[in-house]
Order: structure tokens, then C-alpha cells, then sequence
């Protein structure tokens, strides 16, 4: 299964030579799973030439906000309403899950209540499972349709299914705890408030659901469609 990795934002320079770019995260995650990789690299206008030229679709994370006015926006918003069209499975990843959301009809702002970074339990269903997080942009409003299936007490729609079109997740299931203490390191200073950094710091250590995660994304995008 071919997986088109939409990419609409790059990991710290400082970072990447070590721990790699965005897909190369994703693919680890997903390792094992059979799937090979295209990648796009929408956040510099490099968009596919159909929404069938792969069986799937994967949208990463960013450091932009999916309201900000950047020419690769709007054409990202409509692939995805054009893969919804043809049924080819979506996933989207912190600012993969935001613009789905924004393409279907959702709202997404800067949150009020600020940051949530590192290693945060969310409750998928009664089912409670730790990932990394790195956002304070989330998803206010949920499209129509869309059910959600994962939450916590700072963050409501922390994950979203679209049916068997779009599984979309807040957290960022394929960071590791080294990452996201480069992360401080570099983007978080002066940005994120210190007691957060301090906070997630102190929660490097926790194990994470990560694997759980990466097993229901392959699940979804292996699932038969019509």
C-alpha cells in the first residue's frame, strides 16, 4: 500500500540530522505494516498531481497555524475535500488534524487555555492512552459528521473519525521523548511558558501509547472500502 506523506512543515534544522524529518518519523512509526512512501512537500507547493495518485494520505504536523495565509492552504483544503469525495483514507497528524477539520467545516483557533506539550493522557473511549504533544492551536469546533473519538479535560477533539475517509489525531504519536526535548530546546524557549517545559521535562520518562496509535492508523488505512 502506497502512503503519500502531505508534509507542511520541517523539523528544526539543529534536529533533523540526528532524529530525521517528519516522514521519516512516520515511517517508523508505521514500520512493519507493509506500506511504502511517497513524500510531498506541500508546505513548499509540491502538491500530487491526483488524490488517487496514492492509496492513502498522511498530513503532518507544523509549526504554521492552518488559518494563516499561506498559498499551499487553500489547495491543501481542497485535496482533502477531493480525497473525501473519492474515499481515499486520510490521516492527519496535530496540524494534519486541524486542516481536515478546517477543510470539512470545522473551527480552529489558538486556545485560550495556552499549551500542551510532551507526554499527555487522553481518553480514547474509556481507553486511556499517553502521547507526546506539541500544540496550542486545536480544534474548537468539529465538523459535522465527524465523531469524536478521543478527549481530555484541556483538549475536546483531540481525535476525529470522518467515517472510513478521515482518522485525524491532536498528539503527535510519532515523537519520541528525545524529540520533543530537542523541541524545547530549540522552538520552545521564549515561546512556551517555562512551568510547561518544566512540567513536560519532568514526564520525558513516562512510557508512551505510541504503538497503540501507530497500529490503529495502519488499521484504518488497511481497512477494506468499497
Amino acid at each position: 500500500m502506497l502512503i503519500g506523506i502531505l508534509q507542511t512543515g520541517l523539523a528544526p534544522d539543529a534536529l533533523s540530522p540526528e532524529m530525521g524529518d517528519y516522514p521519516d518519523m512516520f515511517m517508523r512509526l508505521l514500520d512493519g505494516n507493509g506500506f511504502t512512501y511517497r513524500v510531498y512537500r506541500v508546505v513548499e507547493n509540491e502538491f500530487p498531481k491526483s488524490v488517487t495518485e496514492c492509496d492513502g494520505w498522511l498530513i503532518t504536523g507544523s509549526r504554521h497555524g492552518v488559518y494563516e495565509d499561506h498559498p499551499w492552504i487553500p489547495p491543501l483544503e481542497q485535496f482533502i475535500r477531493d480525497a473525501f469525495a473519492a474515499r481515499v483514507p486520510v490521516v492527519g497528524i496535530c496540524f494534519g488534524h486541524q486542516i481536515v477539520a478546517q477543510a470539512m467545516g470545522g473551527k480552529v483557533e489558538r486556545y485560550a487555555g495556552g499549551w500542551a506539550v510532551g507526554a499527555t493522557e487522553y481518553d480514547f473511549g474509556g481507553e486511556k492512552r499517553v502521547l507526546n504533544a506539541w500544540h496550542r492551536d486545536q480544534v474548537t469546533i468539529a465538523p459535522k459528521g465527524a465523531t469524536v473519538l478521543a478527549s481530555n479535560d484541556f483538549c475536546t477533539n483531540a481525535a476525529l473519525l470522518y467515517d472510513d475517509r478521515a482518522l485525524t489525531v491532536q498528539a503527535h504519536p510519532e515523537f519520541r521523548p528525545e524529540f520533543v526535548d530537542g523541541l524545547m530546546k530549540t522552538r520552545g524557549k521564549g515561546v512556551v511558558p517555562d512551568e510547561v517545559l518544566a512540567q513536560a521535562a519532568s514526564r520525558l520518562d513516562q512510557p508512551l501509547n505510541d504503538k497503540t496509535m501507530a497500529a490503529q492508523i495502519a488499521a484504518f488505512f488497511k481497512a477494506p472500502r468499497a
